[in-house]
């Protein structure tokens, strides 16, 4: 496999059920697919001595959150644990705890007004059997999960199936999400498991490769600023000329984060709303 090999895609799996995926940790794929969530979001089952963790709940949906009661196998759920708190992995958690009593875990800062984790959680914090990493980038309260065995939960900071929307200040940066990704790969891991997608069984290659992809992202839209001023529409309309149906806000999204990595860089003049390059 190249480097540029980087993607890794499935048929859309059932929905409903416990799909194993090594000793000890199951899947349970919401039926929640898009544009945004793939085949829908992944909520994963941890086992470890005294009961099983839950990653990511995912939504409300009384049939998911049936199906990952099953597929905790009369096992107790003693943690709810959250990558971040955007909607598609939020939602979920208050329900599931509400019945289980099991307190919900999330970065101690969390990014989502309207909720505060019931344990607010730190970098390098151990759950579980867990350890946390702080990886922003994609949000400012994402973290991964790492098992003492080398799996890592990546939430949505490393999806095989798709690059990760990288929002502007306050909400994102691409200089944090790169130096999130080198931290991920400085640890080692031998197997990603992603809250959208299948396994990524070769984690260096995808995620060296996503790398190499953002960076290209990041040079050709640094090749369409001009020494005079253009709007982010204009720039846009540019740089993702075709552009699926349904993308145009994450697009514009992207687009800015890359626009104020290249301003604080250097690289680029911002007047407004407005963007231009840095006379040669």
């Amino acid at each position: 496999m190249s480097r540029h090999d980087w993607r890794v895609v499935e048929a859309p799996p059932p929905y409903g059920q416990a799909l194993p995926v090594t000793a000890g940790i199951r899947r349970v794929v919401a039926n929640n697919p898009g544009p945004m969530t793939g085949n829908g979001t992944n909520t994963w089952i941890v086992d470890h001595d005294g009961g099983a963790v839950v990653i990511d709940p995912g939504v409300t949906d009384a049939a998911h959150l049936d199906a990952v009661e099953r597929a905790l196998n009369g096992r107790r759920l003693t943690h709810i644990i959250l990558t971040h708190t955007h909607h598609d992995h939020l939602d979920g958690a208050p329900p599931l705890s509400q019945c289980s009593g099991a307190p919900i875990h999330a970065w101690h800062s969390s990014a989502e007004p309207a909720f505060s984790p019931d344990v607010g959680l730190h970098d390098l914090d151990e759950v579980a059997g867990l350890r946390v990493l702080y990886t922003p980038g994609h949000a400012t309260d994402h973290i991964c999960l790492e098992t003492g065995d080398g799996v890592i939960f990546t939430g949505d900071h490393v999806m095989g199936w798709s690059t990760t929307l990288v929002p502007p200040a306050p909400h994102g940066s691409v200089q944090l999400f790169l130096d999130s990704m080198e931290r991920l790969i400085g640890r080692g891991p031998r197997l990603l498991l992603s809250a959208h997608g299948p396994a990524i069984e070769h984690p260096e290659t995808c995620m060296r490769g996503l790398m190499e992809h953002r960076l290209a992202r990041h040079e050709s839209i640094a090749s369409l600023l001009r020494p005079q001023p253009r709007t982010v529409e204009q720039i846009v309309d540019a740089a993702y000329f075709r552009l699926r149906p349904g993308l145009r806000r994450a697009a514009t999204l992207n687009l800015r984060a890359h626009l104020e990595k290249l301003r604080d860089d250097g690289r680029a003049i911002q007047s407004g709303d407005s963007w231009a390059a840095v006379p040669a």
